[in-house]
C-alpha cells in the first residue's frame, strides 16, 4: 500500500462509525425504494382492476392497508435518505479535517526535491481539487450495501412471480455490471486527464497572478492571457470528453432499467397483472439502486489519477518526533569546522557561491550532501528534519509573510508566546515604532504577502519572527539587506545584545560590513566545491559588541 493509501485506510477506522451508519441507511433506503415501487404498482393495478370489475369489486377491495404502506414507505425512505447523507458527509468531513492537515505536513516534512518540484498552483491543485474527488469516493462507500439491499428486496418482490422475473433481474444486474466495468477500463484517459488539465490552470493562473505587475509593466498581458486560455481549453476538452464517458454510463444504466422491467414483466404476465406490475416496478428499482455504483465505476479514473497524485504529498510522519529548544546543547560542524553553541559566524564570498543552498541545506529544504554538516555529532543526512528545523531560528532572503496580523506572522515563530515576547522580539528588529504606530499593534492586518509595511519593515517582521523560535541557533539570510544605515545600524546593536542575553549561536549569510563584524569568525564559501574555509584568525576584524540602547 501506497502512503495515501494507508493514511486513507485509517482515516475509515477513525469514521467506521459513521459509515456503518451510512450503510445502514442506504440499505433502509434502497429496501424501502423498491418495496414503495413494487407495492404502488401492485395497488394501482389491482385498484384499476377492481374498479373494471365493478362496483360490488371495488367495494370490497382493500385501498387503506395499502395506501398506508405506500405512506409510510415514502416516509422512511426520505427519512433514510436524510440520514444516509448526514451520515456519509460526516464521515467525509471528519476525514478531510485530517487529510488535508496530513498532506500539508507531508508536504513540509517530506524530501526536499519533493517540495522543490511542486509549483504553488499545482501543490493548490493537489490539496483542493485532488482531495474533493477522493472525499466523493468516500462518500459513496456506502453504495454497495444499497444495491445488494436493493437487489435482495427486488429478488424477493419478483419472486411472487416465480423464478422467472426473479433470474432475468439478476442476469440485467450482472450485466450492466460486466459491461459499466469494461466501459471503466477502457476509459480512463478523460478521467485522468480532467486532474492533470485542472492542475495545469491552476498552475499557470497562479504564476500568471504572482507576476501581474510585471506582466502590465512590460505589455505582455496578451502573451499570459493565451498561455491561460491554452490551459482552459485543455481542461474543456478534458471535461467534455468526460461528461460522455458520463453519458455512456447512464446510457447503459437506461437500457438496463428499461430491459429489466420489460422482462419481469413478460415473465410474470401469468400470475397476473397485479402481481407483473409489482415485478417489472420491483425489478427497475434495483437496477436503479445500482446507479451510485456505475457512478463510482465511472469516476473510478478520476479517483485512481489524484490518489496517484496525492501519493507524492502523503509522507509518513511520527507524532512524536523529538524537538529542540532554547538551551539545548547543539554544536555544529560546518563542512569540517566546530561552531560551539553560542559562537557568532559570518558566511561570506561572492553572489553565486551557494551560501543561501548551504542554509536552506541545514533546514532540509534542499538535499544535503553526507559530510556537509554535523548537529551534536550526528550528520544532518541522518538527523530528523523536525530537529533540524527546531534547532534553527530562520530569517530568509526572500521570507514569506503569510496573508494575516502581526500577532500571527509572528506566532508562526513560537503559538505559545504572548504578548511581552512578541513585542521584546519586535524591540530587538528595530520595529517597535512602527508597529505601536499601526491602528491595531500586533492585531493590525498586514494583508497577503505583507503588502501593507514597506520592504524593510517586512524584512525585520521576518527577523523577529525568526528570533521568537526557541531555537539554540539563529540562521539569518542577508537579514538587513535593503535597509539604510541608521536602521541597520540598530537591529546590530540590538542583535548583539540579544545573542548576548540568550546564548544563541549565529550562522549569518550577509554581505554588509556591520552586520559581518558582529560575528566572531567568518567562513568563506568556495565557489565550486561549495566547500567552507575558515580564514586565518589575524584577517578575521575583530567583533564589535554593542550596548543595547
Amino acid at each position: 500500500m501506497t502512503a495515501f493509501d494507508i493514511l486513507i485506510a485509517n482515516e475509515r477506522r477513525r469514521q467506521r462509525r459513521s459509515l456503518w451508519r451510512a450503510s445502514g441507511y442506504a440499505v433502509i433506503v434502497a429496501i424501502a425504494s423498491v418495496v414503495l415501487l413494487g407495492l404502488s404498482g401492485w395497488f394501482i393495478t389491482a385498484a384499476a382492476l377492481a374498479g373494471v370489475a365493478g362496483p360490488i369489486a371495488a367495494q370490497g377491495f382493500n385501498y387503506m392497508l395499502p395506501s398506508a404502506g405506500i405512506r409510510l414507505l415514502a416516509m422512511l425512505r426520505t427519512a433514510g435518505r436524510y440520514g444516509e447523507r448526514l451520515a456519509s458527509h460526516d464521515a467525509a468531513f471528519g476525514a478531510l479535517a485530517r487529510i488535508r492537515p496530513a498532506l500539508l505536513l507531508g508536504l513540509a516534512r517530506g524530501p526536499a526535491e519533493q517540495a522543490l518540484a511542486l509549483s504553488q498552483g499545482e501543490a493548490t491543485a493537489r490539496i483542493i481539487q485532488d482531495v474533493n474527488v477522493v472525499e466523493a469516493q468516500f462518500v459513496r462507500l456506502s453504495a454497495m450495501p444499497g444495491m445488494i439491499a436493493a437487489l435482495a428486496s427486488g429478488l424477493l418482490l419478483c419472486a411472487l412471480g416465480g423464478w422467472r422475473p426473479a433470474s432475468a433481474l439478476v442476469l440485467c444486474l450482472v450485466g450492466v455490471l460486466a459491461v459499466a466495468s469494461v466501459l471503466a477500463r477502457r476509459l480512463e484517459a478523460p478521467g485522468r486527464e480532467v486532474q492533470r488539465a485542472s492542475g495545469a490552470l491552476k498552475d499557470a493562473f497562479a504564476g500568471v497572478a504572482d507576476a501581474a505587475a510585471e506582466l502590465r509593466c512590460y505589455g505582455v498581458e496578451a502573451q499570459a492571457k493565451e498561455a491561460v486560455d491554452a490551459c482552459s481549453l485543455r481542461l474543456a476538452e478534458a471535461q467534455r470528453a468526460q461528461a460522455g464517458v458520463a453519458g455512456w454510463f447512464e446510457f447503459i444504466h437506461a437500457v438496463a432499467l428499461g430491459v429489466a422491467g420489460v422482462a419481469a414483466l413478460i415473465l410474470a404476465a401469468h400470475a397476473g397483472a397485479p402481481i407483473a406490475a409489482l415485478c417489472a416496478l420491483a425489478a427497475v428499482m434495483a437496477i436503479d439502486g445500482a446507479g451510485p455504483v456505475l457512478r463510482s465505476l465511472a469516476q473510478r479514473s478520476a479517483v485512481c489519477e489524484a490518489t496517484a497524485r496525492l501519493d507524492d504529498l502523503a509522507y509518513e510522519t511520527t507524532e512524536d518526533e523529538p524537538t529542540a529548544c532554547l538551551g539545548a546543547t547543539r554544536s555544529l560542524d560546518l563542512l569540517g569546522t566546530h561552531l560551539p553553541v553560542g559562537i557568532r559566524v559570518a558566511l561570506v564570498g561572492a553572489s553565486g557561491t551557494g551560501k543561501t543552498t548551504l542554509v536552506e541545506s541545514l533546514l532540509g529544504l534542499r538535499a544535503a550532501n553526507p559530510g556537509t554538516a554535523f548537529i551534536d555529532g550526528q550528520d544532518i543526512v541522518d538527523v530528523p528534519l523536525a530537529v533540524r528545523r527546531a534547532t534553527f531560528g530562520w530569517a530568509p532572503q526572500d521570507a514569506a509573510l503569510l496573508a494575516g496580523t502581526i500577532r500571527d506572522t509572528l506566532a508562526l515563530g513560537d503559538p505559545l508566546a504572548d504578548d511581552a515576547a512578541m513585542w521584546a522580539v519586535l524591540a530587538d528588529a528595530a520595529l517597535t515604532d512602527v508597529i505601536e504606530a499601526l491602528p491595531n499593534g500586533l492585531d493590525t492586518w498586514i494583508g497577503e504577502h505583507g503588502v501593507r509595511l514597506s520592504g524593510g519593515e517586512r524584512r525585520r517582521l521576518a527577523l523577529a519572527r525568526a528570533y521568537l523560535v526557541p531555537a539554540p541557533w539563529l540562521l539569518l539570510d542577508e537579514p538587513t539587506e535593503g535597509l539604510d544605515a541608521d536602521t541597520e545600524r540598530r537591529v546590530a546593536e540590538r542583535l548583539s545584545a540579544r545573542l548576548a542575553r540568550t546564548g544563541q549561536g549565529l550562522v549569518m549569510v550577509s554581505h554588509r560590513p556591520a552586520m559581518v563584524a558582529l560575528c566572531d569568525r567568518q567562513l568563506a564559501v568556495a565557489p565550486a566545491s561549495n566547500s567552507i574555509v575558515a580564514l586565518p584568525t589575524d584577517t578575521v576584524p575583530q567583533p564589535r559588541r554593542y550596548s543595547r540602547d
